[in-house]
């Protein structure tokens, strides 16, 4: 029963690890992990991969440091903080220096042309005809050839600018896609 109540201080809040090296792990992680998947792939829906790493880093640090892998609270601070600092630090070079924003966000990427599929792109994208007529689709575009411009946004999303309707009592031509 005695153990039930004692509570090894020490073990909570002092180190085990050294806190720099926690920061370098920490550090070469995140950096890697993300110019890796910067690299593989295009963001993958409303979150940026920059914003899932971090929510996946952070959950796996807080973790260690609740389960006792790193011996003590402070160390999974350290390195939660740290992981939170790239995050920051990215999204801040991103915003004030263009040149490392297209870096950090991917320009839009054109996937249809005068509604025609731009099929080298989907292909770089690994995006089928299906989906991409499935997204059209759930914006309100029977056809390809009402589509002026797609992207392929830097967040995963695709953006549709129409082709502007000749009148009002006529509207968009439906033809099917070319191949």
């Amino acid at each position: 029963m005695d153990k039930v109540f004692q509570i090894d201080w020490q073990a909570v809040f002092v180190p085990t690890v050294p806190l720099l090296e926690i920061v370098l792990r920490g550090t070469l992680v995140y950096l890697m992990l993300f110019i890796m998947l910067r690299v593989l792939r295009r963001e993958a829906g409303g979150l940026g991969i920059a914003d899932v790493l971090v929510i996946v880093l952070i959950a796996d640090a807080s973790q260690n440091a609740m389960a006792n892998e790193y011996k003590s609270i402070t160390e999974g601070a350290v390195l939660v903080a740290t992981i939170a600092f790239w995050d920051y630090t990215l999204d801040f070079l991103g915003y004030h220096f263009p040149r490392f924003g297209r870096f950090v966000r991917p320009a839009p990427l054109p996937l249809i042309k005068a509604g025609k599929l731009l099929r080298k792109n989907m292909r770089q994208e690994m995006i089928t005809e299906e989906e991409l007529l499935g997204q059209l689709r759930e914006q309100g575009v029977e056809s390809p050839n009402e589509v002026k411009k797609c992207f392929l946004e830097g967040d995963g999303r695709i953006s549709v600018i129409r082709v502007k309707a000749e009148s009002s009592s006529k509207g968009p031509k439906k033809t099917s896609i070319d191949r």
